[in-house]
């Protein structure tokens, strides 16, 4: 699972890895449930082939939400049920697929006993693309949001994601696309996004303990 990671802010990056425009508004350097972040789309007008860049909350909010705070629920979604869990399953079927652009993500590795945050990366420093999902959500107030998620496959016995969390839980890790994978995501059918979620090869990745510096 992933609850917390550091998008992709630098508009030399963006544009190079994922063929889009920086975003207008500033993007905070660290990513927690409930936070604005960037997620790239396919455009409106799909002839065109292109990318564009949103910014939406971390956490997928389905039209029958009651408030923001149900995305703090939602950030994460398990590829195995995605397709009929309520929260997931209309963005799965309407093939909202989003690519989320993250330099890290930050995971609890507990082989100390304790909970110990480690930053997860890959190896040639170049960003993640994670799969995901992506909604629209009309407030009570008339107010209209753009949410995502994050989708997840299993970890157990992975060299790097299988040593986070405690011991004894199921071990997950985000969906890590290729680069070439990019468009076939946000364009395959069912059973071609179904293929492209499985766990990222570890020798691939890098990770090493990352705490928060102390408050104060």
């Amino acid at each position: 699972m992933c609850a917390n990671y550091q998008p992709v802010t630098a508009a030399d990056r963006l544009l190079h890895h994922f063929g889009v425009a920086r975003p207008r508004d500033a993007v905070p350097p660290e990513i927690y449930p409930g936070g604005l972040a960037p997620f790239v789309v396919r455009t409106a007008d799909r002839a065109a082939i292109e990318r564009e860049l949103q910014a939406g909350l971390f956490g997928l909010l389905p039209f029958w939400a009651k408030d923001l705070a149900f995305g703090r629920r939602t950030y994460n979604a398990r590829s195995e049920t995605v397709h009929e869990k309520p929260s997931f399953r209309d963005a799965w079927r309407q093939r909202r697929r989003c690519i989320v652009p993250v330099e890290a993500v930050y995971e609890p590795n507990w082989e100390s006993g304790r909970a110990v945050r480690w930053r997860i990366a890959r190896r040639d420093g170049a960003p993640m693309g994670i799969a995901g999902l992506w909604g629209r959500w009309r407030g009570p107030d008339g107010r209209e949001w753009l949410s995502f998620t994050m989708l997840t496959v299993n970890a157990d016995g992975h060299a790097v994601f299988g040593r986070m969390h405690r011991p004894g839980e199921e071990k997950r890790m985000v969906a890590i696309l290729d680069d070439d994978e990019f468009d076939r995501w946000l364009d395959a059918d069912e059973a071609q996004a179904r293929a492209l979620l499985r766990p990222y090869p570890a020798d691939r990745l890098v990770a090493e303990p990352a705490p928060r510096p102390p408050r104060g």
